[in-house]
């Protein structure tokens, strides 16, 4: 008897369901041949949920197992990610597409706009796409790279789908357009060497001795922490000036990211440390003032 109550309480709510669906799939709108009803508006709502979690579950495993590889640096791995990323997408709509069975022709008269759309609207996202994809292909900028664009200089933090993100020595983050990298000039402190040499000038009195500063000069560079060893600083006499000898001091650095108008600081106060200690003289413009004529009402009374 329990068995018999059971099979009609399963049949009951399986009636209730088809009844439930006929009558969601009765409410409906067509256009042509395009029908759309409440039944189907649901299941694609279900089916695009299941697609999209399914989706971040992959990508989730895949950029794991991107990032453990140790065959991939950071460049390579991130365009790994990128294509990955596309191509699970682009699989995960074709399947989306298969399982909800629909005919793709129904939407041929849109076809005309949507290419419209992306021809106009969509133009520059899909340039910067295609170009971050190329960047980081050849490799030309990476992250952790060190490069100047227009009036931007810091370090790459990151190459997105849009933008390249650099993050300047005030903390202040620029998004820079792919596509503008591919096509105004950049300098990119780390392209090949993360060497950078720092020029500093120097100028002296007349009076000075020049060995003596050119040996204050190398004192005071390589006392520095931030400066190399090899390649070894060097000291330059770059000219004979109106006021000065002119000296130009070259140094290298390896970590341009950490800022470089700190290190000229810093070796500029040596410099003036040790000039100072040695009486050495930092000349500056003066200007005498001659008087030719003195107004009347200025004279002092005899």
């Amino acid at each position: 008897m329990a068995q018999g109550q059971a099979e009609k309480i399963v049949e009951g709510t399986v009636d209730s369901t088809v009844r439930l669906f006929e009558g969601l799939d009765q409410f409906a709108f067509a256009v042509g041949n395009f029908r759309l009803s409440v039944l189907d508006a649901l299941i694609f709502l279900v089916a695009a949920t299941l697609l999209y979690i399914g989706v971040r579950i992959v990508l989730y495993v895949v950029k794991k197992l991107i990032r453990r590889s140790k065959r991939l640096d950071a460049t390579q791995g991130l365009l790994t990610e990128k294509i990955a990323t596309i191509i699970i997408i682009a699989l995960a709509f074709l399947l989306g597409v298969d399982l909800l069975g629909i005919d793709l022709s129904a939407l041929a008269v849109f076809s005309g706009a949507v290419g419209l759309a992306v021809g106009f609207g969509l133009q520059k996202t899909f340039g910067n796409l295609i170009a971050g994809l190329i960047l980081l292909m050849d490799r030309s900028v990476k992250p952790g790279d060190v490069i100047v664009v227009g009036d931007t200089f810091g370090e790459i933090s990151k190459i997105g789908t849009r933008a390249v993100s650099v993050i300047t020595r005030d903390g202040k983050e620029h998004l820079i357009p792919n596509e503008l990298l591919m096509t105004e000039p950049v300098e990119n402190w780390s392209y090949s060497s993360r060497n950078v040499r720092v020029a500093i000038p120097v100028g002296v009195s007349y009076s000075s001795d020049m060995d003596q500063v050119e040996a204050l000069l190398i004192e005071a560079v390589t006392s520095c922490d931030r400066v190399l060893k090899n390649p070894k600083p060097n000291i330059w006499m770059s000219e004979f000036g109106d006021n000065s000898v002119n000296f130009e001091i070259k140094a290298w650095i390896r970590d341009p990211e950490h800022g470089v108008g700190n290190v000229r600081s810093e070796i500029l106060k040596k410099v003036w440390k040790a000039f100072k200690e040695e009486g050495i003289e930092i000349p500056f413009p003066q200007r005498d003032v001659y008087i030719k004529t003195v107004p009347d009402r200025l004279k002092s009374p005899e």
